[in-house]
């Protein structure tokens, strides 16, 4: 490049030229900036299971973990075959005993194998033969294989099942089990072995059941409709059924292997 001479006026020019550009810039920067939503700050969920410690759960009614939930691979696991290793005939099902949630958004990831059972309760009370007599659940099974494996006739037969020997809808994985039923054309289940993703909302006002990204089932807890399924299904004969709002989140065991990772809550 050959080198000129540039007039004092002219350097003058330039320099104002280059301050200008720098505020304009400084103060876009700073209008984007506030313009970006601002996450959830981290500290705003709890984690009820990390990957490594257990750290707050127990067995229903109990004071330390039933046989057969344990961590493997950073995974909370329910190990059947550990489970029977030991002479134990109380209930398997656990909750996190470390502190009671009313209001709240619950995430979690699981996967079940060929023919597993499972669900996810909520405000659940100690003081009852165990969780689902009193607390809400959200269904987890194998959707496509349970009723091949298992016999349902007589368990459904008591409900008035036009097919009792098949899996119901108020039975399939995200369903407010024998309550509210998932939207099958927002249901995107992954099969047996793979991993999931599930989500629950809770107010009063509104509840949502969340699978895999999508908003598969929503209802308003003790509105009417709520309690006319209550009275006219399983749960007519429980009167605590779903009436209390506060209580620990529950993790159930039903015979089969069960796998949960990134267990997290977050109050509303």
């Amino acid at each position: 490049m050959i080198p000129t001479k540039t007039s004092p006026l002219i350097k003058s020019l330039l320099l104002s030229i280059l301050v200008l550009s720098s505020v304009s810039c400084k103060n876009k920067t700073e209008q984007a900036q506030e313009e970006i939503p601002v996450e959830p700050a981290a500290q705003d969920w709890t984690y009820l299971f990390d990957g490594s410690s257990l750290e707050g759960w127990r067995g229903y009614g109990m004071d330390s973990l039933p046989p057969g939930w344990t961590v493997k691979d950073s995974v909370l696991t329910f190990d059947t075959e550990l489970g029977l290793e030991q002479n134990y005939e109380g209930g398997k099902d656990i909750i996190y005993g470390a502190k009671e949630f009313d209001n709240f958004e619950l995430y979690l990831e699981w996967k079940i194998p060929e023919g597993g059972n499972s669900g996810i309760f909520y405000h659940v009370k100690e003081g009852y033969s165990g969780p689902p007599e009193v607390a809400p659940e959200y269904q987890l099974i194998d959707d496509e294989n349970y009723a091949k494996i298992h016999d349902l006739t007589s368990y459904n037969s008591q409900f008035g099942a036009a097919h009792p020997e098949e899996l119901q809808d108020w039975q399939s994985t995200g369903a407010d089990y024998a309550m509210h039923t998932p939207d099958l054309s927002k249901k995107q289940l992954n099969p047996a072995g793979e991993w999931n993703t599930t989500k629950i909302v809770f107010t009063p006002e509104k509840v949502e059941h969340w699978l895999n990204g999508e908003k598969i089932l929503e209802f308003v807890p003790w509105s009417e409709e709520w309690q006319q399924k209550k009275q006219s299904g399983k749960w007519d004969n429980a009167p605590d059924y779903g009436k209390f709002k506060t209580g620990n989140i529950g993790l159930q065991d039903h015979s089969s292997p069960i796998w949960f990772r990134n267990i997290k809550i977050k109050s509303l």
